[in-house]
């Protein structure tokens, strides 16, 4: 190409331009793009108990923690009464392994509100249901019913099958919430979903022993509680993660 007077002081300003580092731009993309995967990414569990760790965990509406930590294991006798994370949870994916004793009753309990007013968690949060229920009517002479087995929605759902281990065995439990969606697990397999906050949901309540605490099933976030029922229960690897 002839290059004339006007050409070649703009071939000069094009290689100039293409002289020019382009790095930072690139640079500047990258590090967005990577902060909107991190925001994005699931959080990281949280241990909520891993053996010796129990910092997460208080007793219900006291000060200090009256459970043990034996052998690895968070564990009372049932004489310590209810125990609760000290964090608040919205949705999430919580998991744990347990065990129980002969004819034993516990529960996990979640979305739980603290507050001098109650005495319970159970006043308050809803109940992933844990009991020895094969030897629980000889030991305590009664008769369960069918939402007072392991991994029921206590008092309020049926778990489609009872995948448990025996007394004195570990099994490992998923509580899911999301949204007012749950689903209870119980040893890999998925027993039971429910939704919270639906007519359906408020029907239910309205025909248990619940429809005479007020708060019960209300609260959107809340704590995670184990119930202390007066027999000796045992958890270890308890873990939690922000959905």
């Amino acid at each position: 190409m002839k290059l004339t007077r006007l050409t070649i002081p703009l071939v000069y300003a094009m290689f100039l331009y293409a002289c020019q580092p382009q790095a930072e731009k690139s640079t500047e993309q990258l590090d967005t793009t990577s902060l909107s995967t991190v925001e994005e990414s699931p959080d990281e569990w949280i241990m909520l108990f891993d053996g010796s760790d129990v910092s997460h965990w208080k007793t219900y509406n006291e000060d200090g923690l009256e459970w043990q930590v034996v052998n690895g294991e968070l564990t009372t006798d049932g004489t310590g009464g209810d125990i609760m994370s000290k964090e608040k949870f919205t949705d999430f994916e919580l998991e744990f392994d347990w065990k129980i004793s002969r004819g034993g009753n516990s529960g996990v309990l979640y979305q739980v509100v603290e507050d001098k007013k109650y005495k319970y968690s159970h006043e308050t949060g809803p109940e992933y249901q844990l009991i020895d229920a094969e030897n629980y009517e000889e030991v305590h002479n009664y008769k369960l019913e069918p939402t007072q087995v392991t991994a029921a929605n206590y008092a309020l759902g049926v778990p489609s099958s009872q995948p448990v281990n025996p007394s004195g065995e570990y099994n490992h439990s998923k509580i899911v919430v999301n949204q007012g969606r749950v689903e209870h697990w119980l040893n890999g397999v998925k027993v039971l979903e429910y939704e919270l906050w639906t007519p359906v949901w408020e029907q239910k309540v309205a025909s248990t022993k619940f429809k005479d605490m007020p708060d019960y099933g209300k609260a959107k976030s809340g704590h995670i509680a184990l119930q202390g029922h007066g027999d000796q229960v045992w958890f270890k690897e308890i873990k939690i993660k922000n959905l």
